[in-house]
């Protein structure tokens, strides 16, 4: 059903404007009183839960940054089964973003380009709204994701995301440093070492006992990650995000001609998926086992989230499949979940008996 909708209606829809559309639905399942209606089908089975970063994740599977900028959806996004929500990414300076268009599908690759740039309604307009949801005992997790304001110098950031962290840490379960969106100006210049670690100590120190995490780009190499890995165990970080989008264009089904239309931006969704799976594995094998690491890019099938659970992520985030699978994506990621544990439980030999 949803794939005849999305073929005949919103695929034929300016991308944000069928976003905006979607996200107003969610927002409204809690208020008018159809979230509990709706996760009564949607929950995920409690065997599915996580523990991670001291916190009970009731999936595994949650929502990217990027979807929620401003934490509006939060609670919608729980009752369709998400497990938990990263909201923003927010900012110490409130910003439009970058002019429209900036939202693009490539359809035949399942696939998204943006280059929203970073537009929210800023750290301090959020923080209420996310402090009346920290108090509410049902909800999904809640992961606040950071970034540099955009008419901050580089030089500054430090100072910039110290105090979105002060305001936003408090409501947050946990804090995402996000320094691996190529939509705003110099931000990836900040993965190197010698502007990171400072800005990770800084950070660190403002998110007080909120568990802190860095958010890392698919386009570092192999031994750019395992250096940021080396540097997230000295700093006793709680974990690592990994990937953001690309700027690769490479592998594309998309013409030619129209990835050169849609011009620059990070692209997300399948065309993503083995570099992040490639990632993933690298920073797994460097950090300890009790580090949470965050596999994220590519994702759209409980096969795909399977393979990343296999593979060592903690936890697993979708963005750009969300668009394509619709709003029951979630749920059925969670179903087949649960099949494949099953079927895994039912081939596995039985303990011997006790003598």
């Amino acid at each position: 059903m949803y794939r005849l909708l999305f073929s005949l209606v919103f695929s034929r829809m300016d991308p944000e404007n069928a976003h905006h559309l979607a996200f107003r639905v969610i927002r409204l399942l809690p208020t008018l009183g159809f979230g509990r209606l709706v996760e009564r089908f949607t929950a995920p089975d409690p065997s599915l839960a996580v523990e991670a970063l001291g916190l009970r994740f009731p999936s595994p599977f949650g929502v990217a940054a990027g979807f929620d900028k401003d934490g509006f959806a939060v609670r919608g996004l729980g009752n369709l089964g998400f497990g938990h929500v990263e909201v923003g990414t927010l900012t110490a300076i409130a910003q439009p973003g970058n002019e429209r268009p900036r939202l693009f599908r490539l359809i035949k690759d399942r696939a998204l380009v943006n280059r929203m740039g970073f537009n929210n309604g800023g750290a301090d307009a959020a923080a209420g709204r996310l402090s009346r949801l920290a108090r509410r005992t049902h909800r999904p997790v809640l992961g606040v994701n950071i970034g540099k304001s955009r008419v901050t110098p580089v030089e500054e950031a430090a100072a910039d995301y110290e105090r979105s962290a002060r305001v936003l840490a408090p409501h947050a379960d946990y804090l995402a440093v996000n320094v691996s969106s190529p939509n705003t100006p110099g931000l990836r210049g900040l993965q190197e070492l010698d502007a990171l670690e400072p800005l990770l100590r800084t950070v660190r120190g403002a998110a007080g006992d909120t568990p802190l995490l860095v958010k890392i780009a698919p386009d570092l190499s192999d031994d750019e990650v395992r250096r940021i890995c080396a540097l997230v165990v000295l700093l006793g970080l709680d974990g690592i995000i990994a990937t953001n989008t690309t700027i690769s264009r490479e592998g594309l089904r998309t013409s030619a001609a129209e990835v050169e239309r849609i011009g620059a931006g990070g692209l997300s969704g399948a065309p993503l998926a083995a570099r992040s799976l490639e990632v993933l594995r690298i920073v797994r094998e460097q950090v300890p086992t009790g580090l949470c690491v965050i596999s994220v890019g590519g994702v759209e099938t409980a096969a795909d989230v399977q393979d990343r659970l296999d593979a060592g992520a903690t936890l697993v985030q979708g963005y750009s499949a969300f668009i394509y699978r619709g709003p029951l994506w979630a749920r059925q990621i969670n179903r087949d979940l649960l099949r494949f544990r099953r079927a895994r439980a039912a081939v596995l030999p039985a303990a011997p008996a006790a003598p």
